[in-house]
C-alpha cells in the first residue's frame, strides 16, 4: 500500500459528499467532518466503516492504522463543553486526534439519498421483485439540493403478494439476524403465517415518527412497517389498525448497508482518485442482544 498522502482525507470526504450530499440531511442532524485530525504519515490510506464510534472501534482503528473513520452515527451530536478523559466520548476524540484519525458522519444524508441506507433496507424484503418504490414524504432540502428523488423512508409495492413469513425470513437473512421482533395484530397471533404482504414501508433506525407522517392513502395501503425501533404505543397504534411491524433493532437496520453497498462503492469511487483500502468494522455491534 502506498504511503498516506496529506490530501487523502480531503479527497475521500469530497467523494462521500458527492455521493451523499450533506444538504440532504435532516435539520436536527450533525453530519460532516466532525474530527479533522492533523496529518500523521504513520497512518495508512485506510477507511474504517462503522455505525458507532465506540472504544472498541477506536482500538480497532488505531490497530489498523486507519486515517479516516466513516461513522454512520455522529460521534459529536450535541455541543461539547469540554475535552477530558473522564468522558468516554471525549476520550475517544482525544485518542483519535492524537493518532491522526479523522471522523466523518453522513447519517441522515445517506438515509435520504438514492441508493443509500433506506433503499438498501427496502431491498432486504423484496429481493428486487418490486412494482414500484417511492419516498415516504418529499423533502424541501432534497429539492433545493437538486435531488428530488431523495427523502426519508421508502414505500414499496411488491410485484406480487409475498407471505409474511417469507418477508420476515428475507429481512433476517439480509440483516444477518437470527431473530427479530415482530408486532402482530391480535387476530393474527395464531395464523400469522397465512398473512400476505403487498405493500410495505421502511425507515432505518427509528421509524415511528416518520410513519405517523405518511399520507392517509399510503397508511391505508401499507401492510407491513419495517424499522429498527419504535415506541410501545406507536407499535400498538399500528397493530390495532391491522398492520404488522418488524423492529429489528436500531442499528441492525443500518449496519448491513456498510458491507452490502458502501464498502464496494467507496473502494470504486475513491479508488478513481487515490489508492484506498476500505474495511468494515468487526467490533461494531448493536448494544442489544436477545438472550
Amino acid at each position: 500500500m502506498a504511503p498516506l498522502s496529506p490530501n487523502f482525507v480531503r479527497t475521500a470526504v469530497n467523494v462521500v459528499r458527492r455521493l451523499y450530499p450533506e444538504a440532504l440531511a435532516e435539520g436536527f442532524d450533525n453530519t460532516g467532518l466532525l474530527l479533522d485530525a492533523v496529518y500523521n504519515e504513520a497512518q495508512k490510506p485506510l477507511i474504517l466503516l462503522t455505525i458507532d464510534v465506540t472504544k472498541a472501534v477506536v482500538d480497532e482503528a488505531i490497530r489498523l492504522k486507519s486515517s479516516l473513520i466513516i461513522a454512520y452515527h455522529p460521534l459529536i451530536f450535541r455541543g461539547l463543553k469540554s475535552l477530558t478523559q473522564k468522558d468516554t466520548q471525549q476520550e475517544s476524540l482525544l485518542r483519535l486526534a492524537r493518532e491522526g484519525i479523522s471522523v466523518y458522519s453522513p447519517h441522515t444524508a445517506i438515509d435520504a439519498a438514492p441508493g443509500g441506507v433506506n433503499d438498501w433496507l427496502a431491498s432486504t424484503i423484496s429481493n428486487g421483485e418490486e412494482a414500484s418504490r417511492k419516498i415516504i414524504k418529499s423533502s424541501s432540502a432534497a429539492e433545493a439540493a437538486g435531488v428530488p428523488e431523495a427523502g426519508p423512508g421508502r414505500i414499496v409495492k411488491l410485484a406480487a403478494p409475498m407471505s409474511l413469513s417469507k418477508a420476515i425470513e428475507n429481512f433476517k437473512k439480509s440483516t444477518g439476524l437470527p431473530n427479530t421482533n415482530v408486532a402482530l395484530p391480535q387476530a393474527l397471533h395464531n395464523n400469522w403465517f397465512d398473512k400476505t404482504v403487498s405493500t410495505y414501508a421502511v425507515c432505518a433506525g427509528s421509524g415511528g415518527g416518520l410513519f405517523s407522517e405518511m399520507k392517509s392513502e399510503d397508511k391505508e395501503d401499507v401492510d407491513l412497517y419495517v424499522t429498527g425501533e419504535m415506541s410501545h404505543h406507536e407499535a400498538l397504534h399500528l397493530i390495532e389498525k391491522g398492520k404488522v411491524v418488524i423492529a429489528g433493532g436500531h442499528s441492525n437496520t443500518e449496519r448491513g448497508f456498510l458491507k452490502a453497498s458502501l464498502k464496494e462503492q467507496l473502494e470504486r469511487e475513491i479508488g478513481k482518485e487515490t489508492e484506498v483500502e476500505v474495511v468494515v468494522s468487526e467490533v461494531d455491534k448493536d448494544p442489544y442482544v436477545i438472550v
